[in-house]
């Protein structure tokens, strides 16, 4: 049996873009699950995201990615957020098409002060992380402009700052309505460690269950 559930709000964007961080406040705000694609692979492999590189090599991590994106696209109904590298694959970015897709930006010193330069990322391992960075921003940029439909600057904002700005531009908050005294003031620029949000992952429903 087919599920006719999917995202109310899909989020992109490079590492250091808050994602998570900011998925999790829109999701209270909307009163709404929210649901983590690295999450869900790190679930599903048994093992962090780090250890999929190392182990298996990257071919069979995004052959995963892609799976785990393609059912989470059509079996959660909440705030969705993508791993940074998911919009690399030709399906996927069809399959965001029709979606509700918000691509939080972030600039390369910006993004690499909150993700600290970490070597424990896969694909900021080597010698150089910040040149590293920098192709990845320079590759990944018009994919992720091209399957969004908004696009909101992260920089110099907080996760709950950049939640606002999200639900002004999907028009689910008027730009005068007062904050919300209940989400955190959260800043972005606090390096999190790699694979922090997938602790307590959540599967993925079963899509021929009854909702």
């Amino acid at each position: 049996m087919s599920s006719d559930r999917r995202p109310i709000l899909v989020l992109v964007g490079p590492p250091g873009a808050g994602k998570t961080t900011v998925g999790r406040v829109l999701a209270r705000r909307l009163r709404v699950e929210f649901t983590d694609v690295d999450a869900l692979i790190v679930e599903r492999a048994g093992k962090p995201i780090a250890d999929i590189f190392l182990q298996d090599g990257e071919p069979a991590f995004r052959a995963l990615e892609r799976e785990v994106v393609a059912e989470a696209l059509t079996v959660t109904d909440g705030v969705l957020a993508l791993g940074g590298g998911s919009v690399m694959a030709d399906e996927t970015r069809a399959r965001l098409r029709g979606h509700r897709v918000v691509h939080l930006q972030v600039g390369l010193s910006d993004g690499l002060r909150r993700t600290g330069m970490s070597t424990a990322r896969p694909l900021l391992a080597g010698v150089n992380p910040r040149a590293t960075f920098k192709a990845l921003l320079d590759a990944r940029a018009p994919l992720y402009r091209e399957v969004a439909t908004h696009e909101i600057d992260t920089v110099r904002r907080s996760a709950n700052q950049v939640a606002r700005a999200v639900l002004e531009a999907i028009g689910e908050v008027p730009a005068s309505a007062p904050a919300d005294p209940l989400d955190p003031d959260d800043p972005l620029d606090v390096p999190t460690p790699f694979g922090a949000h997938a602790a307590g992952a959540t599967p993925l429903p079963d899509p021929t269950a009854r909702h």
